[in-house]
C-alpha cells in the first residue's frame, strides 16, 4: 500500500513535491511524485518515459538494494498509477534515500536531486564497463525552467546539467564524475500561442547557467560527505 505524505516544507513554485512511502519485501521504501498543473515538456535518459516528449508527471522511486524484477517501467508505472498520476510521465528510480534529497533554486530554475554514491567513479575508465555495478550508486536529477526551450535546447540543457554535477562533487570532495546509472530529468514549460522556445541551455545561456547553479546546489545539498 501507498501511503502519501504532506508536501515537504521546501517545496517552491515549480517542483513541488509529494512524498509517497511503500512496503516492499519488508522494507520501507519511499518516492518523489512531481505533477505540475499542466504537461510539461521533458527530456530524461529515465528507464519509464525517456526520451523528448509532453509528460505530465515525474517520479523518483526509492527500491530495495539488489533490486531484481526484470519490469522496471511496469514497477514505476504502477506506483505512480497508485499515486494517483495519470496520463505519459517520467520515472526513475534509485536504491538511495530519496528522503534525504538536496534543492536548488536560481532565477526561477529549479532542482531536486537524490545522491547514492556507493559506486562511483570517471566517466572515461579504461574499465570495459559492460558488467553490472555491485552496490547502489546513483544519482538522478530532477530539473525545471519556467520557459519553454526547443528541442535541441532541452539536449544541451541534460550535458550542462550533467558539467554542474561533475563540479559539485568535485567541489564538495569526491574523485569521480558520477556513477554508472546517474539518470536525468530537464522539463521546460510548453510554449504559449505565439510564445518562442529558448534556442539555447549551455551554462553561458540565460537559464542554461540559472541551470547550471540550481543543478550545482542540489548536488551539493544531496551529497554525503565522502
Amino acid at each position: 500500500m501507498t501511503a502519501v505524505l504532506p508536501p515537504p516544507r521546501t517545496s517552491t513554485g515549480l517542483l513541488t513535491l509529494r512524498r509517497l512511502t511503500r512496503t516492499e519485501s519488508g522494507d520501507r521504501l519511499q518516492a518523489l511524485l512531481w505533477k505540475p498543473c499542466a504537461d510539461w515538456r521533458m527530456v530524461s535518459s529515465a528507464v519509464l518515459g525517456g526520451g523528448i516528449a509532453d509528460r505530465a508527471w515525474v517520479l523518483n522511486a526509492q527500491v530495495s538494494h539488489g533490486y531484481r524484477r526484470t519490469d522496471p517501467e511496469r514497477h514505476l508505472a504502477d506506483l505512480a498509477r497508485d499515486a494517483g498520476a495519470h496520463g505519459p510521465g517520467v520515472g526513475l528510480m534509485t536504491a538511495a534515500d530519496v528522503g534525504a534529497f538536496g534543492r536548488g533554486q536560481d532565477g526561477g530554475a529549479e532542482a531536486v536531486v537524490t545522491a547514492g554514491l556507493g559506486v562511483r567513479g570517471w566517466a572515461a575508465s579504461p574499465a570495459e564497463g559492460t558488467s553490472a555495478p555491485a552496490g547502489p550508486g546513483t544519482i538522478n536529477i530532477i530539473a525545471a525552467l519556467p520557459v519553454p526551450l526547443t528541442d535541441a535546447a532541452l539536449v544541451n540543457a541534460v550535458a550542462t546539467a550533467t558539467e554542474a554535477k561533475v563540479q559539485a562533487l568535485i567541489d564538495t570532495g569526491y574523485d569521480c564524475s558520477g556513477t554508472p546509472t546517474d539518470a536525468v530529468c530537464i522539463a521546460a514549460r510548453i510554449p504559449r500561442s505565439g510564445e518562442e522556445p529558448h534556442s539555447f541551455a549551455g551554462p553561458r545561456s540565460l537559464w542554461g547557467a540559472r541551470l547550471a547553479r540550481a543543478v550545482h546546489s542540489a548536488v551539493c545539498a544531496a551529497t554525503p560527505e565522502p
